[in-house]
């Protein structure tokens, strides 16, 4: 079951300087708006950004964490999505203020003589960042496998083509060919010394998870931020939630959650990922079909509450308690 987090301190910064990485992959270097020094933080690390939009979204840092002069996202552009990444790319520019939480991390780098990394598209944000701060360390013992579309979609190339990365690292495209997939089960098939990092779309993971089973416990680790969670779709409908204490009754368009109407309705709600994947946003629903649409909820826990950063109503009405 879902546990609630504490309410995050957000820190004042600036944009730095903001250029596209790739194609569709946008990168933005965030600095203290008013001179202090930023904090250190553990490779793997992430923030969540209020976007000019007033959602809140979950951003790996890019940077070794030692001593960082900024703090760097690399985000990618999503058309289709929900809104967040269109706000970051299109509204913010450099010398404009933001939003960012202290640095939280679900994706420790444990200490090992040997790492083995796989990456699927933008999932190499928070494994950008342990090479970094591997090779800043003098550690050498480690190997990537980074999974892209094509070339041109492919985040920190040349970096990672370059010396000394270059003998560590496989980059592949499949060009959208399941046929032209990458065959990762010879790095599997043995169980090996190496400590395993995957982050990347759900497919990649779950492959990736089905070949190491017979790995020892605790040396595969996972970073799902969720991008997959569909918070709207074309069949949506409008509906109404009621307050089970106070009796008010809020509709919910069709283009919009739950989460995003209470607060322009200036309810102060609590939220982190908004993505249903951190359970920070969880309200008690206390009657109505819920159309769970988080990954955070078990199935007998969904009678009992709801993530109301993605999922909606079943039917016309649910009454919740917030």
């Amino acid at each position: 079951m879902a546990t609630e987090r504490p309410d995050e301190t957000f820190l004042p910064l600036s944009v730095a300087e903001t250029s596209e990485l790739a194609s569709g992959i946008w990168r933005f270097r965030l600095k203290p708006a008013d001179g202090e020094k930023l904090p250190d933080y553990s490779p793997g690390s992430h923030v969540t950004v209020v976007t000019p939009s007033g959602a809140r979204r979950q951003y790996s840092l890019c940077g070794s964490g030692v001593d960082p002069e900024v703090w760097e996202l690399a985000i990618k552009y999503e058309a289709a999505g929900r809104g967040a990444s269109q706000s970051m790319v299109n509204d913010l520019a450099e010398g404009d203020p933001v939003q960012v939480s202290e640095p939280e991390n679900n994706f420790e780098l444990i200490s090992s003589g040997e790492y083995l990394f796989v990456a699927g598209g933008i999932g190499i944000t928070p494994v950008i960042s342990m090479l970094r701060f591997l090779q800043q360390s003098g550690h050498d013992g480690f190997q990537l496998i980074y999974l892209t579309r094509d070339v041109e979609g492919t985040a920190f190339r040349d970096e990672l083509q370059s010396a000394p990365l270059a003998n560590r690292v496989t980059l592949h495209h499949d060009g959208g060919d399941p046929d032209q997939a990458y065959d990762l089960w010879p790095h599997f098939e043995s169980p090996g010394k190496s400590q395993v990092y995957c982050c990347g779309p759900r497919p990649l993971m779950e492959e990736v998870g089905d070949m190491t089973g017979h790995w020892r416990q605790g040396s595969i680790h996972f970073e799902d931020f969720a991008s997959d969670v569909d918070a709207h779709r074309e069949d949506d409908h409008s509906f109404t939630i009621v307050n089970a204490d106070s009796g008010e009754r809020v509709e919910i368009p069709a283009d919009a959650t739950i989460l995003e109407t209470l607060r322009s309705r200036g309810h102060e709600m609590r939220s982190s990922c908004e993505s249903g994947t951190c359970g920070a946003c969880r309200l008690e629903l206390v009657s109505g079909r819920a159309d769970h649409r988080d990954i955070v909820l078990e199935e007998r826990d969904q009678e009992r509450y709801i993530m109301v950063c993605v999922s909606r109503a079943a039917d016309d009405e649910l009454t919740l308690r917030w």
